[in-house]
């Protein structure tokens, strides 16, 4: 297998805005290898001058782990080029066919902890938010495999932060939604995420680790959707809501 020419592949995706047909139609590989092209794919965009700035959690929802058949969350990489401000325009010809999630947003500071449990995570977040992730599959049709999506950084694209809240807000069993054009689209709760979010990120800390992937202070963590996602059409505005967070917005343009 040439990870380099699959990572190139992917990256001239990402970078141009088109799609492409999955790699495991042709080539199969596992999921250390997708791993493996998805590292040496993200390592192009630090090369342009990209940084990274967290992580971001897939498959939170343990009925899409058993659908998919894995035993653990899947995770990609979030770049400062991906960040989009509250209320931002977003234009739709950077995207190919992109979706919107909300989710709980973590804020790290640069405490090593040598026991990951969600009483101890809590000492290494400063900020929790509400977010909005734009997924955007490099795929033709948004159809891939498992090892597709990790191999593609887990179709991540964009995010947008709400205030960053004190942790004593809680996000267990808190209302999420997503509305646009102030319209209700997707109602769901935040215990969608690994049942409590807490928990993505105890998962998140502890794949951080096994993978060599250093957290340092203002890492940003997105722990999953709690809503199914939405596709995204021009002059939309798209708000996520949780109950003790507030909202976030951003807007579409052609």
């Amino acid at each position: 297998m040439n990870y380099n020419k699959i990572a190139q592949i992917l990256d001239a995706a990402a970078l141009n805005a088109h799609s492409i047909q999955q790699i495991s139609l042709e080539t199969k590989m596992n999921l250390d290898e997708a791993y493996g092209i998805q590292s040496i794919s993200m390592g192009r965009r630090y090369l342009r001058g990209e940084k990274r700035v967290g992580l971001k959690m897939g498959f939170t929802s343990k009925a899409k782990m058993e659908q998919m058949g894995v035993h653990d969350l899947i995770w990609g990489r979030l770049t400062d080029q991906m960040e989009i401000k509250p209320l931002e325009d977003v234009s739709l010809t950077s995207y190919i066919h992109p979706r919107a999630e909300p989710e709980i947003a973590f804020l790290l500071n640069d405490l090593e902890l040598d026991e990951l449990t969600v009483d101890t995570v809590k000492q290494k977040v400063k900020g929790v938010a509400i977010a909005i992730e734009i997924i955007d599959s490099r795929y033709a049709n948004f159809k891939f495999s498992l090892e597709d999506v990790v191999a593609d950084n887990c179709s991540s694209s964009g995010f947008v932060l709400g205030e960053w809240k004190d942790i004593s807000n809680t996000i267990i069993d808190v209302n999420i939604s997503l509305e646009v054009n102030d319209q209700l689209i997707h109602a769901g709760n935040s215990n969608a995420i690994m049942g409590n979010p807490w928990e993505s990120l105890v998962a998140a800390l502890r794949l951080a680790k096994e993978n060599g992937e250093l957290l340092d202070d203002n890492s940003i963590i997105l722990a999953g959707a709690a809503t199914p996602a939405e596709y995204l059409n021009e002059n939309q505005k798209v708000t996520a809501k949780a109950d003790g967070l507030g909202s976030v917005t951003f807007q579409t343009i052609k």
